[in-house]
């Protein structure tokens, strides 16, 4: 197989999907472009922001994207280059996509709110709060992870940081001057974009190498990062969203633009041809040499190129609040997630040359982002660019969006948890004086970063072990967003079935994904992970009983047929 070949099918795959699938999926849901949303009717200059929708997609992208896409398919690699690309390609159409769109619509159709508000229509209100302490958990997960991960790249690649606080400044000085100075966004970016990529040129020749810099071990430097990174993340969440999070995003989705282009360049120009084997059968040995079922393990592996419960936080935690006119909706979320699965396509076709087995022996010692890096960097030198600055680019770009996780991830956590102090009726509360305090913006976020210092820096190996359980938690989250939504559409007589079938498809993968981790980690004498992933499997069997309940009733009271 030609790598070629597939890049231009699969895009041309996901470009039909937008135009056709996209366009059936606004007249099942109810998209009316017209009618006011959240960011208008509950605009405050903090959160709820309208934005340019070019705007908008470059924070939704940016924040879904991260390294996803690019570890999850080289991960997965080993179970034979055909078999990812039809879950990339199949499930980013018909599962992801349809997932982080109808949770953007659900959400802006009740005020900008998380999916889990949504959830209290149909399940009621333990529902809400099981799913809430759910997303919550997962949220401080992410947050926790990423920042070791951006940190750890930090020590190893100081020019990483110099670039990442450059953006940072600089997308405050984009905010002002599109929202105070009320620059044109177009001329506004003719004029930010390239400054933007001269940081990562200053950055080259201005590291800031703490470790050679200020005679710091390397645990050293990345403990004095993780701070910095902690207060970055407690800035982010609390300060208006239009000053530093919407257009950082926002500039941060060129790099990633800029890394698809010369990756589709590299692509065309090198012609490569696939060495991998298309299927090694339904069981097939990892890096470690420890055989693993195809079902669930791809599944579970490739995430956000396909589908990513996590999306859904985003769409309806920040992106929901931004939204201008829902007739933006399906460029934002569904063309969002087609393109992360273009992108999911590009990781895949920088190990393709491989053979099965120097994949695995690549695997097994260097990481996902160092293979996809020297991968697509060899494709470019192909037209002239050579092979070192293609790679520290591709690692920069990569860097970036890890970061952009990670402050989304804080804000978003920080919403699940301020809801989880919302009475009932979704009014306030003035009596509730300690539910008030604690649900204070500042104190929700403090306690959120807080408790991701203390996995890091008090007890680094918890945290790790708790990572391990994220990629079954995370389409397990996916699988109940599904749900939610097949029971709003039903409630609503329409057609229940186009998220349905995805919501079954998904439960069976990560409710078997998690049931190995748990029984695993039993065997292995792992009782921490494995009573987290017990509480999780619990956790889905309880909603989806709320579920089957809620529905023989509604069909007992004739609301549904």
């Amino acid at each position: 197989m030609n790598g070629t070949i597939l890049l231009l099918g699969g895009t041309a795959l996901f470009f039909l999907a937008y135009f056709l699938y996209g366009r059936f999926l606004e007249r099942v849901l109810g998209v009316e472009p017209a009618r006011p949303t959240p960011a208008h009717t509950l605009s405050d200059g903090i959160d709820y922001v309208p934005a340019h929708p070019a705007v908008l997609f470059g924070h939704h992208f940016a924040s879904i994207a991260g390294a996803g896409p690019i570890v999850g398919p080289i991960a997965a690699a080993y179970f034979g280059w055909g078999a990812v690309v039809a879950w990339v390609v199949l499930g980013c159409i018909f599962i992801g996509a349809v997932h982080d769109m109808a949770s953007l619509f659900l959400s802006v159709r009740h005020e900008g709110r998380s999916i889990a508000s949504v959830i209290e229509t149909v399940l009621g209100r333990p529902g809400k709060l099981l799913f809430l302490l759910f997303s919550w958990s997962t949220l401080v997960l992410v947050c926790a992870e990423f920042t070791r991960q951006v940190a750890a790249t930090f020590v190893g690649s100081p020019e990483v940081a110099t670039a990442s606080l450059l953006f940072i400044a600089l997308a405050v000085v984009f905010g002002l001057a599109t929202n105070r100075a009320k620059m044109p966004v177009f001329a506004a970016t003719l004029v930010f974009v390239p400054v933007m990529f001269a940081c990562i040129w200053v950055g080259t020749r201005f590291p800031l190498d703490l470790v050679g810099s200020f005679g710091l071990s390397a645990q050293g430097a990345q403990t004095v990062w993780t701070w910095v990174l902690v207060a970055y993340c407690f800035l982010a969440s609390t300060l208006p969203v239009w000053l530093l999070l919407q257009p950082r995003d926002y500039l941060n989705s060129y790099l990633l633009y800029a890394m698809m282009a010369l990756g589709f360049a590299g692509v065309f120009f090198a012609s490569p041809a696939i060495s991998l084997d298309p299927f090694t059968g339904w069981h097939a040995a990892n890096a470690k040499g420890v055989a693993q079922p195809l079902f669930p393990i791809l599944f579970i592996t490739i995430a956000c190129g396909a589908c990513s419960g996590f999306h859904s936080l985003v769409a309806s935690g920040t992106t929901a609040k931004q939204i201008a006119s829902e007739g933006h909706i399906r460029l934002v979320s569904y063309g969002g997630m087609l393109l992360e699965g273009v992108l999911a396509l590009l990781a895949l076709l920088a190990v393709g040359s491989f053979t099965q087995g120097e994949l695995l022996a690549n695997l097994g010692s260097k990481t996902p982002v160092q293979l996809f890096a020297g991968g697509l960097a060899g494709f470019c030198t192909k037209f002239g660019l050579p092979q070192q600055a293609g790679y520290t680019f591709m690692c920069l770009a990569v860097s970036a969006f890890l970061m952009t996780s990670v402050d989304t991830a804080t804000r978003l956590a920080r919403f699940t948890w301020q809801e989880l102090f919302v009475p009932a009726e979704g009014k306030a509360c003035p009596a509730c004086a300690p539910a008030k305090a604690l649900s204070n913006m500042y104190v929700a976020t403090g306690l959120v970063v807080a408790l991701v210092a203390a996995l890091l820096l008090g007890d680094p190996e918890a945290a790790k072990n708790l990572w391990n359980v994220f990629a079954s938690a995370n389409q397990l989250l996916a699988a109940l967003t599904l749900l939610t939504v097949s029971m709003w559409l039903l409630k609503h007589h329409k057609a229940w079935w186009v998220t349905f079938a995805p919501m079954l498809f998904m439960l069976a993968v990560s409710s078997y994904g998690l049931y190995l981790l748990c029984t695993g980690s039993w065997k292995s004498a792992n009782p921490l992970l494995g009573s987290v992933t017990g509480a999780l499997l619990a956790l889905a069997v309880v909603l989806v009983a709320l579920a089957i309940v809620r529905f023989l009733q509604a069909r007992k009271a004739k609301e549904i047929a």
